[in-house]
């Protein structure tokens, strides 16, 4: 703390993470999605601090891994060493993670339309939303 200044609360401020629109359509989404996510990594963020949810059908990666079974695919989140991938429905099984990229790839506007603050509160520092900016707008 530096001298002179005061904190009226011993509670740690609440940040909300910041919000980017990258622009795709519902059948680009995903592999937008995997393009930011590459492009984050090469700025140095790590593997184990992102999460990929989609909205639609299943990432590629999530569906083949889920292959190998459930256990190891679930393994793979709780050892946060990698990207982890996950369908909008399974949210509440996974923590928080320094950047989500929500990929709108698809799934009723209902799915979508929760997906998005699900989303957010996995994010810590940045949530960034892979979709049709005027279904985006419209769901809101």
């Amino acid at each position: 703390m530096r001298s002179g200044s005061q904190r009226a609360s011993a509670a740690p401020a609440r940040t909300s993470a910041a919000i980017e629109l990258v622009t795709a359509t519902d059948t680009t989404a995903v592999d937008v999605a995997d393009e930011t996510v590459d492009k984050l990594l090469d700025e140095g963020t790590a593997p184990g601090d992102v999460l990929v949810i989609t909205t639609g059908e299943q990432h590629p990666w999530a569906q083949h891994e889920l292959s190998f079974g459930e256990d190891a695919y679930w393994r793979q989140l709780a050892d946060a060493e990698d990207v982890f991938c996950v369908h909008t429905s399974a949210t509440s099984r996974v923590t928080r993670r320094g950047v989500v990229v929500l990929a709108v790839n698809g799934g009723t506007d209902a799915q979508a339309a929760e997906a998005l603050p699900a989303a957010l509160a996995k994010a810590g520092r940045s949530l960034i939303v892979v979709g049709d900016p005027q279904r985006l707008r419209q769901l809101l």
